[in-house]
């Protein structure tokens, strides 16, 4: 074989595997993204009262960022979930409450995002608000970061009391100083909820539903919180007082990876 079709069979080798790069990558952007199952429902189209203030679509959580698979700030849940919301709400309301939510369904690109953010020891720009009594490196130890969330089945959420009327909310701003969350509630980030002794994501034994050192209308607002969720088929878990499972779970076996987002419930709801 001469060198020049040495030369031209490596050329044109080359140019295969461009193309092939070039096919295969051009597939993978094409590849659909997840869709949700047609029981899940975007909360707002079940009741539009409930408040929503995502937080992990924000800056303001315990990463400091935006969180993967958040692509709108959009309450999604199965729909059973949804509505008992819905009349948990009804009966709030006739007593000066809303309830608001700051997470419900999480993608499991979510959830991975956590767990790398909980490996980079390096990064604490959010521990003086979040964690400032618990060591990085005890996060998964001490259950607060898991690979596995229970918000991924879809019938999870995490809220709050609001009284009502409501007050505007003061914007958070990357960068700002930070106060711990279990802070006075005239010094930690004002959120509009009512004072539940500490602040949403909180990463201390002082944010357990039950916590004795919690006391007065503190307790009160936590107990009114868990006793009306708790009527309609929620169950509390007991180291977040704002956390919620409707049960029985419509998928409870099933970690869903589809973006929070409008597009990821077209057609269904």
């Amino acid at each position: 074989m001469t060198r020049l079709s040495t030369a031209v069979r490596g050329l044109a080798t080359a140019v295969a595997a461009l193309l092939a790069a070039t096919t295969a990558s051009a597939t993978a952007q094409a590849k659909p993204e997840p869709r949700a199952p047609r029981d899940f429902v975007a909360l707002n189209s079940v009741d539009p009262t409930i408040l929503q203030e995502i937080r992990y679509f924000t800056p303001h959580n315990f990463v400091g960022e935006p969180i993967d698979g958040y692509r709108q700030p959009l309450c999604i849940l199965t729909r059973p979930a949804a509505e008992a919301l819905h009349a948990a709400q009804r009966k709030l309301l006739r007593q000066g409450y809303s309830l608001k939510v700051y997470d419900c369904y999480r993608p499991q690109r979510a959830v991975d995002h956590f767990v790398r953010w909980a490996e980079d020891l390096d990064d604490q720009r959010m521990k003086a608000e979040f964690y400032p009594n618990v060591d990085k490196t005890r996060l998964f130890a001490d259950g607060y970061i898991a690979e596995k969330s229970g918000h991924s089945r879809g019938s999870t959420v995490d809220l709050t009391l609001v009284e009502l009327p409501t007050k505007p909310a003061r914007p958070y701003h990357p960068g700002q100083p930070l106060t711990p969350c279990f802070a006075p509630e005239d010094e930690r980030f004002p959120d509009t909820s009512v004072d539940m002794g500490t602040g949403y994501d909180c990463f201390d034994t002082l944010s357990h539903t039950l916590d004795p050192r919690v006391q007065g209308e503190q307790r009160a607002n936590r107990l009114l919180l868990k006793s009306t969720l708790e009527d309609l088929g929620f169950v509390n878990l007991a180291e977040e007082w704002w956390h919620y499972t409707f049960k029985p779970e419509t998928h409870p076996d099933t970690y869903f990876d589809f973006p929070v987002s409008r597009r990821s419930l077209t057609g269904h709801n």
